[in-house]
C-alpha cells in the first residue's frame, strides 16, 4: 500500500457495479463500472457484479452476456460470482414481510395519473395497511431530518418524511420495485460502500430509511457526475439511444474515460491501464476524485 493512501474505511471493502440487461454496455454504464472498480481496488476492496434484472419486459435477450464480456474485455474482473435479481426473490419477499410486520406498508391504488400533479407522494391511500386488488404496496418514510457526507458531493441534507415520501416497494403488476431489491442486496451482500451515478442520488434517502427498518447498518455513499455526449449535452444513456461499447477497442475505450476522470495514460493492455489507473488514484485520490465533485463531465 502506497504510504500515501489510507484506507477509508477499516472495515474491508466492498463495492459493486449494479447494470440493468436492458442492453448492452454504452460509454456511460462503462464509466460507472470503471470509477467503482478503480475505487475498490484502490482501498484494497472487492468489487462485484449485479445484474438488475427484475422487470423482463425491460430486459433485452442476450444483454446479460454482452455486459459481462465487455466488462472481461476491459479488464474490469470481478472478485465474487455475479449475481442475479432474478434468482433473490424469496430474499425479497422475506424483507416485504419484515416490513409488514412493522407496519411500515400500505396499499395504493392511486394510477399515475392520479399523482401526477403532486411532487411527493399525497398519502392517499396510507391507512389502507391490508392487501387489496390491483395496488401497489408502499413503504412509509417516518424520518424527519436526514443527513449524511457523500464521499464525492459532500454534505446532503433532506427532510425524507415530507421531501421524499413514500415509495413503492412491490409494483401493481407482482414485480419488486427498485429500492426494496437494490436495498436487499447491498445488505445480503454485505456492500458496504457504495458508489454510482449522482442521477440515482435522490433515491438515497428511501434507501436509507429502508436500511433502518431492516436493522441494517447503514453504507457509505459516493455519487459521482453523469458523462455526457461528446457533441451535446446529453447523458450517455441507453434512454439517449447512446451506442453500445465496442470490446475490440477497449484500451481506447479506457483511454477516454480515465482522460476524462484527469488521468492521463498512454496507450495499453486493458489489465495495465486499470493497474496503473488504480496505483494513481491510490497515490493521490483526492486529486484523481476531484472530477467526481462536479454535476456532470463531458467525454472528449
Amino acid at each position: 500500500m502506497s504510504e500515501h493512501h489510507t484506507p477509508i474505511s477499516p472495515t474491508p471493502y466492498r463495492g459493486r457495479f449494479a447494470p440493468s440487461p436492458s442492453g448492452p454496455l454504452h460509454f456511460g454504464s462503462l464509466f460507472a463500472a470503471v470509477v467503482s472498480y478503480l475505487d475498490a481496488k484502490a482501498n484494497q476492496g472487492q468489487w462485484l457484479v449485479r445484474i438488475e434484472d427484475l422487470d423482463p419486459a425491460r430486459e433485452q435477450a442476450g444483454a446479460s452476456a454482452d455486459i459481462l464480456a465487455t466488462l472481461v474485455a476491459h479488464g474490469l474482473e470481478w472478485d465474487e460470482t455475479e449475481t442475479y435479481q432474478s434468482d433473490r426473490l424469496e430474499l425479497y419477499r422475506a424483507n416485504l414481510n419484515t416490513l409488514h410486520q412493522q407496519e411500515r406498508l400500505f396499499w395504493c391504488q392511486c394510477s399515475r395519473k392520479d399523482l401526477s400533479a403532486h411532487p411527493v407522494y399525497p398519502g392517499t391511500c396510507s391507512s389502507q395497511r391490508q392487501p387489496v386488488a390491483n395496488a401497489a404496496v408502499r413503504f412509509r418514510v417516518l424520518t424527519e431530518q436526514d443527513r449524511f457526507i457523500d464521499r464525492f458531493q459532500g454534505l446532503q441534507v433532506s427532510a425524507p418524511r415530507d421531501q421524499a415520501g413514500a415509495v413503492v416497494v412491490l409494483r401493481k403488476d407482482g414485480l419488486f420495485a427498485y429500492q426494496l431489491a437494490v436495498v436487499s442486496d447491498d445488505i445480503d451482500q454485505s456492500i458496504n460502500q457504495v458508489v454510482r451515478g449522482i442521477d440515482i442520488l435522490e433515491s438515497v434517502w428511501w434507501q436509507r430509511e429502508l436500511y433502518r427498518a431492516l436493522g441494517a447498518p447503514l453504507p457509505r455513499y459516493g455519487h459521482f457526475p453523469v458523462l455526457l455526449s461528446p457533441n451535446s449535452a446529453q447523458k450517455l444513456s441507453k434512454q439517449n439511444l447512446s451506442p453500445a461499447i465496442q470490446n475490440a477497442t477497449a484500451g481506447a475505450n479506457l483511454l477516454r474515460i480515465l482522460q476524462a476522470l484527469g488521468i492521463t495514460l498512454t496507450p495499453d493492455s486493458p489489465h495495465r491501464l486499470l493497474q496503473q489507473a488504480v496505483a494513481c488514484w491510490r497515490e493521490d485520490p483526492i486529486s484523481f476524485q476531484l472530477p467526481l465533485q462536479s454535476q456532470n463531465l463531458r467525454l472528449d
